[in-house]
């Protein structure tokens, strides 16, 4: 029997089709740890600052420890990758990640809570370079585009995680909210951990040549033109996380501030655009195989843009909701995307350097979103995450021949 069907899929009857099926959950397990740790402190950040007694310009520059330490690591793991692979670098940041958020609530001083956030940032940095390399090898050897399905875990792991930290906010300190979260990490990562362990990143099937010896992988050959391409998709990246940093902290203040919403139903307007991503990355699999790459970009950038235009110069609060829906569902594969096809351009470096933009595009949405509506006013500088969505759909239209359909 062929070892891929007609439809690119690994076979029923391929002997490693259990091995992928179990490789494939334990890494989805860590897409799901990654966004349900990290949401478990976001939702304790109010309680943290006044624990510390930080000033807001005080905790913000704390804030930036996360950043500084995950831009600073992922270069840095996209080598560890290399060197020792990408499983075992994975489980080493499972292990890190749960242990590091616990260090925030234990912080009395602005100061401290900064250098604790720079190794929780460290280890945030480098679990997402590490899974999203893994992930990357295994669609690369499963032969569908399943890397949407990673980042919904991602997604659906922080709302679970930002749920259940809303619920227990009242009733827990962040101590004890944190250790247990860090517990939950623990226990996910030791159950996920052998499989990754015990199974080494698969190679793409069917592509080794007949000459070549069993069990040889070629690496990407990483020249210029290479790292160019890498960097392309990296603002695609980029284009995509600006939108989710910049509807992440302005969205339920545009509600409220020029549409006059209530402030629980502006609250609901990111959920409306994080549920929406959700759930497009979850049909994100068959939409990928029904358009392929490149139609998928630049169909999900154009509708980002139009539901980022609806979401910031709508009248109404009804119809801002559902531009902020629309947008979730454009942007929602873009990201996976532009990170898989950096990976199986250049390995894990690329992966590295595609995430540092992208995370570097989070960063730089709020910011860039504040300075804007200074200048104009806050709808209008909204609008700035329309325009970087048509950029990424151009983008996307651009690399057709690397994006192959």
């Amino acid at each position: 029997m062929p070892l891929l069907n007609k439809l690119g899929s690994v076979s029923a009857d391929d002997p490693r089709a259990a091995s992928l099926a179990r490789l494939r959950l334990a890494i989805t397990a860590f897409f799901a740890l990654d966004g349900f740790v990290f949401a478990g402190w976001v939702v304790r950040i109010p309680a943290v600052k006044e624990q510390t007694g930080a000033s807001a310009s005080a905790l913000g520059l704390a804030l930036l420890g996360v950043s500084a330490g995950a831009v600073v690591t992922m270069m840095l793991t996209g080598r560890l990758c290399r060197r020792f692979g990408s499983h075992a670098v994975t489980v080493a940041c499972g292990v890190l990640l749960p242990l590091t958020v616990i260090l925030p609530p234990l912080t009395h001083s602005p100061l401290a809570l900064g250098l604790v956030l720079l190794a929780f940032g460290a280890a945030y940095g480098g679990i997402n370079v590490a899974m999203n390399s893994a992930a990357v090898d295994f669609v690369g050897a499963l032969g569908r585009p399943i890397m949407p399905s990673f980042h919904a875990a991602f997604s659906l792991g922080g709302m679970v995680g930002s749920g259940l930290g809303g619920l227990v906010a009242a009733h827990l300190s962040p101590t004890k909210h944190l250790i247990g979260i860090a517990a939950l990490g623990l226990v996910v990562t030791a159950c996920a951990a052998p499989t990754l362990l015990r199974h080494p990143a698969p190679g793409p099937v069917d592509r080794t040549p007949a000459t070549a010896n069993p069990g040889e992988r070629t690496r990407p050959r990483i020249d210029s033109r290479t790292r160019l391409l890498v960097l392309v998709f990296g603002l695609i990246a980029l284009c995509t996380a600006y939108g989710e940093g910049a509807l992440a902290d302005w969205s339920a203040l545009h509600m409220e501030q020029d549409l006059h919403a209530h402030p629980g139903v502006a609250a609901a307007s990111y959920s409306c655009f994080a549920f929406a991503m959700t759930i497009g990355r979850l049909t994100g699999t068959a939409l990928l195989e029904r358009l392929g790459r490149t139609r998928t970009l630049v169909a999900g950038g154009l509708t980002g843009a139009f539901g980022m235009l609806l979401g910031s110069l709508a009248p109404t609060v009804w119809l801002a909701l559902l531009g902020f829906a629309i947008t979730g569902i454009g942007l929602a594969n873009l990201f996976p995307v532009a990170i898989e096809r950096a990976g199986a351009l250049a390995g894990p470096t690329g992966v590295a350097a595609a995430s540092t933009l992208g995370y570097g595009g989070m960063l730089l949405g709020p910011p860039a979103i504040g300075f804007m509506a200074d200048w104009f006013s806050l709808s209008t500088a909204l609008t700035s995450v329309a325009v970087l969505a048509a950029v990424a759909a151009t983008i996307g239209f651009a690399t057709r021949r690397v994006a192959t359909t």
